[in-house]
């Protein structure tokens, strides 16, 4: 039985090119940056958790919910092939049950702040805004999209984005978490607009202040589906 089963859907995804250095601290043993065409990219990922049960059980009041995390790309050499991942370095959720857990069984970084959604559905456009407040200041992911899903094309900087099936968790120096995450391959909404307002600082602390001056690389908005997380698998150096 997986450990957890959900539906990831409306997932807005702001990307930047950075600097691979400053991830360095946050790769988990076992694993090494993954790049798109020479670049290391960071996603700004907001979207809604519905319809979750944690093994095959619903839990009251915590079953739909927002999430909008901050993430980066590794891979792992194992058995002859690549295994590619994500690596999360904030995690925000409405909930507090949903951060103990995660932080307690993944060690994951889950915080819980006051957040909200708004989807609007227009004449000739979908617009989808997630909203948290970290210090008395709202922050907001907002983006307008076309009606029409549309394929995400092999090869494209949208899979590289979407096409990561596992999670990653660095415990020390020589241990980490491992975990499946199994989906089927997402459709995309092509995005009009971008206007999101996110104070990089107050969210993501000094070290990540820097992202307000950047442009983002590019802004995808993927359909979703069901999903499921497998069990954890502990690697040791």
């Amino acid at each position: 039985m997986s450990f957890l089963t959900a539906e990831w859907n409306n997932l807005a995804m702001i990307n930047y090119v950075i600097d691979p250095t400053i991830l360095e601290k946050y790769v988990p043993p076992g694993t090494e940056l993954d790049f798109f065409d020479g670049e290391c990219y960071v996603s700004f990922i907001g979207f809604l958790f519905e319809n979750v049960k944690v093994l095959g059980l619903k839990i009251p009041f915590h079953s739909d919910f927002e999430e909008v995390n901050l993430r980066f790309y590794v891979r792992r050499f194992e058995n002859g092939v690549w295994k590619r991942g994500a690596v999360f370095i904030s995690e925000i959720v409405p909930k507090l049950a949903i951060s103990f857990v995660a932080n307690t069984f993944y060690n994951e970084h889950y915080e819980t702040f006051p957040m909200k959604h708004t989807l609007k559905v227009n004449d000739n456009s979908r617009e989808f805004i997630y909203e948290w407040k970290v210090k008395n200041k709202w922050n907001k992911i907002q983006l307008e999209t076309n009606k029409n899903p549309i394929a995400i094309e092999v090869g494209s900087e949208s899979e590289f984005i979407t096409e990561h099936y596992f999670g990653y968790n660095k415990v020390s120096e020589t241990e980490t978490i491992e975990y499946e995450v199994k989906h089927p391959r997402w459709q995309q909404y092509n995005v009009i607009k971008n206007n999101s307002a996110i104070n990089f600082e107050d969210v993501y602390g000094e070290e990540f202040a820097f992202i307000k001056d950047l442009e983002p690389t590019s802004v995808f908005f993927a359909v979703g589906s069901k999903i499921s997380i497998e069990d954890k698998r502990k690697i040791k150096l």
